[in-house]
């Protein structure tokens, strides 16, 4: 794990070495200066402050003097060179391990990506990542720092006092160890609280992106509740863990005030006794105890961070080493001939151990050009069905060929390339409309996307527009209608220029005639496009060169509109019901000379 993390250091390695470098001069320093204190005082002690012809010169304050204000600036200068490198060092490491986990899940399959929910791998890349940069932080750092001081210190104790530092090392064991214990009590509640801020997380994504939802049936109270309750699981944990460490504090003032009472006692005694140790080396000693017991209490605390951060590493290290369950193959073709799609006896889950698969038995053979419409209930597996065209998945047995080869053959960027996709939940990214439109091509003219819009009926609208192709899109296109939305995405899938075009509901939101405009646009301008339309209306497919009745994962029957309409008793029974009230105009044939743009949304 982290051999693992420590890959994301790369360019940050020589920050990373000249913080402890630097913290390791200003240790030496800070335990240096109370050594020099002590010879100063050892100098006013021998020759006797208000001595006859004694004077600043005869005792050397001066030269001490200077010598103090020396190494107090070096070790200044070198706390602040150590702090600054360690700032950098941890900053570029956390924004390395955010890149690195954010191109691994651009690399992941929709099977990765449904391995891990949304929030999880939000809270991993923010509130995880930043756990494990204040933890590289104080590892650089003050993990450097608090071992080497309370070496030196308890070396300079014993040069300082003798045999009276050994109160110091005494005081070492029984000291860790009861913060060891603290770590041990806490680390199991550390591990659960990062579960429940998923949750947080969730409950938070879930209800800004249904706030209109959440609006409409007045369900604010219920969402704060379950807010709140999540929150609440987070702050109970964490206040237990706190709870644990907060003995932290009051632990290290017993001892503190334990080994001091015992060194003055001690060293009081000794003084007495004429043992050579003088009222400074005592003073200093005191000194040399403090840093020692700040030490274990600033290494106590780096502890409890590194403790916090080991789930968030872990959790972290799960992403980084999820391998994607869709690659690209050596030798991979990437040209692919022309539109045609063979589906050979497919069967496929999502998942190995599912008991049942969702597609089954799957015959089906599209000639490039062709417009295949395909219908059927919630449930069928339309969607599933053409997710394996692109590869988004793999099947589970048999093979789906486009271009008469394997799409597993195939580059997958190559392969996604020539099969555009507009779904019926559209997204729109934030930025300008031009912006959102050249996600399909980004070297696309101006005339290019006009004419885009044009044939996805999007350009009359976008003209009404103060900015026209300058307007802004809001984060998730809040500022379009959802008819106005899934008309720019499918410019946006036309500007690929693609061999095929899958159409997945994606003209649910308009009316039958823009719906109709759109068809009869789709087939006069790109011709030689495959054109697969999903749909619930039966006026969206009827003009299509066959229609696939899907059922519980399976084929239930092919054929044109005329062919199926009193055969097949699921699409006679859905155009009858959808048509109670009147035939709608539909059709390409009844349509006639209508205007090249026009109606409303129904959204």
């Amino acid at each position: 794990m982290l051999k693992k993390l420590a890959k994301c250091i790369r360019e940050y390695k020589t920050v990373s070495i000249l913080s402890p470098l630097f913290v390791s001069l200003e240790v030496v320093l800070e335990c240096l200066i109370p050594f020099i204190v002590a010879q100063l005082g050892d100098a006013i002690t021998n020759v006797g402050l208000w001595g006859a012809g004694t004077s600043w010169d005869t005792l050397g304050v001066g030269q001490f003097g200077l010598i103090l204000v020396a190494m107090a600036i070096a070790s200044l200068a070198c706390g602040a060179l150590a702090g600054a490198f360690c700032a950098k060092a941890a900053a570029g490491f956390a924004k390395n391990l955010r890149k690195d986990l954010y191109y691994k899940v651009q690399d992941f399959s929709f099977e990765n990506i449904d391995k891990f929910s949304t929030p999880s791998l939000v809270t991993r890349m923010t509130t995880d990542v930043t756990n494990v940069q204040f933890s590289y932080m104080m590892i650089v750092r003050t993990a450097i720092r608090c071992p080497l001081m309370m070496i030196f210190s308890v070396v300079m104790a014993f040069v300082m006092g003798g045999n009276l530092a050994w109160i110091f090392v005494g005081v070492i064991p029984p000291l860790s160890a009861l913060l060891l214990l603290l770590m041990r009590r806490a680390m199991p509640l550390f591990h659960r609280v990062f579960k429940k801020y998923d949750n947080l997380n969730e409950s938070i994504q879930e209800n800004i992106s249904g706030i209109r939802v959440v609006k409409a049936y007045v369900r604010e109270d219920f969402e704060k509740k379950k807010f709140d309750k999540a929150a609440t699981e987070v702050q109970l944990d964490f206040t237990k863990a706190e709870r644990i460490l907060a003995w932290n504090q009051p632990i290290m003032q017993v001892f503190f005030y334990g080994v001091l009472s015992s060194v003055l006692f001690l060293g009081s005694y000794l003084i007495f006794q004429n043992t050579g140790l003088e009222v400074w080396d005592i003073s200093q000693l005191v000194v040399y105890g403090m840093q020692i017991l700040m030490s274990l209490m600033m290494f106590s605390m780096v502890f409890a961070m590194i403790a916090m951060s080991l789930e968030s590493m872990r959790r972290i290290c799960e992403v980084l080493d999820e391998e994607s369950t869709l690659h690209s193959p050596e030798n991979a073709l990437h040209n692919v001939e022309d539109g045609s799609i063979d589906f050979d006896d497919v069967s496929f889950k999502y998942a190995a151990n599912a008991e049942k698969n969702v597609l089954d038995d799957i015959d089906l053979h599209i000639r490039s050009g062709e417009t295949i419409g395909i219908i059927g209930g919630t449930g069928s597996s339309k969607t599933s069905l053409v997710n394996l065209i692109s590869r988004l998945y793999d099947v589970t047995e048999g093979s789906v060929k486009v271009g008469g080869r394997d799409v597993r053959e195939y580059d997958l960027e190559s392969l996604r390339n020539q099969v555009a996709v507009v779904l019926q939940k559209n997204v729109l990214f934030s930025g300008t409309i031009k912006e959102n439109l050249r996600w399909g091509n980004p070297d696309a003219t101006d005339e290019e996307l006009v004419e885009a819009c044009r044939l996805a009926q999007a350009d009359e609208f976008i003209q009404g527009f103060p900015k026209k192709y300058d307007t802004y899109i809001e984060q998730g296109g809040t500022n379009v209608s959802g008819g106005q939305k899934q008309r720019l995405c499918i410019a946006r899938a036309l500007l690929k220029k693609p061999k095929i075009l899958i159409l997945d509901d994606s003209t649910s939101a308009v009316d039958t005639h823009t719906d109709a405009l759109i068809r009869k646009a789709l087939r006069e301008y790109i011709p030689a496009t495959t054109k697969i339309i999903i749909a619930q209306r039966t006026s969206s497919v009827e003009d299509a060169d066959r229609i696939v009745i899907m059922e519980n994962g399976r084929i239930d029957a092919i054929g044109s509109h005329e062919e199926l309409l009193g055969t097949n008793a699921i699409y006679t029974e859905v155009y009858t019901t959808q048509n109670k009230g009147g035939k709608a105009v539909s059709s390409l044939e009844e349509m006639g000379d209508l205007p090249a743009e026009g109606g409303e949304d129904n959204a």
